[in-house]
């Protein structure tokens, strides 16, 4: 059984996901591209996400997202939902397209973890060995540059989307906010600081390519990879899955977060075995979410912090 999750409105979240079996599905090309930024920008807006970096790779999207109205699980299987199905026909690919796993959802608890997480998301084909320079991958992305000022924008795809369905405008647009740990006066101070520290991920992907002799892939190669293919690079099995992130040097906020995520847990295991028992009156801790929408279950009210 998976842990209770909370679902915290106004929390913001790397979100990370996996094609199946590290198939290249979402190799970057203009019809994969329009896919992903179209079903981003349609679901977000639908429940109320607020966007704030992007980098979708060959075999698993990257996005850091603001959860504004606490409704982060419906947007999750919608968008997720778009993307499968316009990838099934735009690949004309049979079977699954998601991996087993479920979905990566770490919130970021602090500045530090904001500017780590998105550096970290648009670093990332960087890290993977496949260009040089984030600002050189040819797939749906978003540069440090456009961090709370740009926007993202797809007309409707081909395939899939009924044009004569409102729910599917010609063109879809999202503006890419910033993060609620960044002032609106101090945009500029958090895209510098969201620079250096990918140019630091990105020296260290550099300086692991030299100390193996191997070079970067480079977009022109990225681009002719076919998507049936899997990748082959050596990939460490995955047993921890985060919850939370508080950027480094910052030990004390992890104690801390670490601990509301034990008292939250603790508490729900509490109510559920209430529920379980038939108790209906059982009262789940704040921010709880399934039972809370899908069995109509009594939810504490949060705590405001003054």
């Amino acid at each position: 059984m998976s842990q209770p999750r909370a679902i915290v409105a106004g929390a913001t979240y790397l979100l990370t996901r996996r094609a199946l079996r590290r198939h290249l599905l979402f190799r970057p090309d203009a019809a994969i591209t329009q896919l992903i930024v179209y079903a981003l920008a349609v679901s977000a807006k639908r429940y109320g996400i607020r966007v704030h970096a992007l980098c979708a790779m060959s075999t698993h999207l990257h996005i850091v997202v603001t959860d504004v109205e606490g409704a982060l699980p419906h947007f999750l299987q919608f968008f997720h939902r778009l993307v499968a199905l316009g990838t099934k026909a735009i690949r004309a690919w049979e079977g699954p397209v998601w991996g087993q796993e479920a979905t990566s959802v770490v919130r970021l608890m602090t500045r530090a973890a904001v500017v780590e997480k998105i550096s970290y998301t648009l670093a990332n084909p960087v890290g993977a060995g496949l260009v040089r320079h984030a600002r050189e991958w040819p797939g749906a992305k978003v540069l440090v540059r456009e961090l709370g000022r740009g926007v993202l924008r797809a007309k409707r795809p081909d395939v899939y989307f009924d044009p004569s369905n409102p729910a599917w405008p010609e063109e879809a647009a999202i503006a890419l906010t910033l993060p609620p740990a960044v002032a609106d006066d101090d945009a500029g101070a958090f895209r510098r600081e969201v620079a250096v520290e990918l140019e630091r991920q990105e020296a260290e992907a550099h300086a692991s390519m030299h100390c193996k002799g191997l070079r970067f892939l480079g977009p022109d190669r990225v681009r002719r990879i076919s998507p049936d293919e899997r990748a082959t690079s050596l990939e460490p099995p995955r047993g921890f899955n985060p919850t939370f992130a508080v950027g480094r040097g910052h030990a004390d906020a992890r104690k801390i977060a670490a601990a509301a995520v034990r008292a939250f847990r603790a508490a729900y295991r509490e109510a559920l075995e209430q529920w379980r028992a038939g108790l209906r009156t059982a009262v789940f801790p704040a921010e709880t979410w399934w039972m809370r929408v899908f069995h109509g279950a009594s939810v504490r009210e949060p705590v405001l912090v003054v």
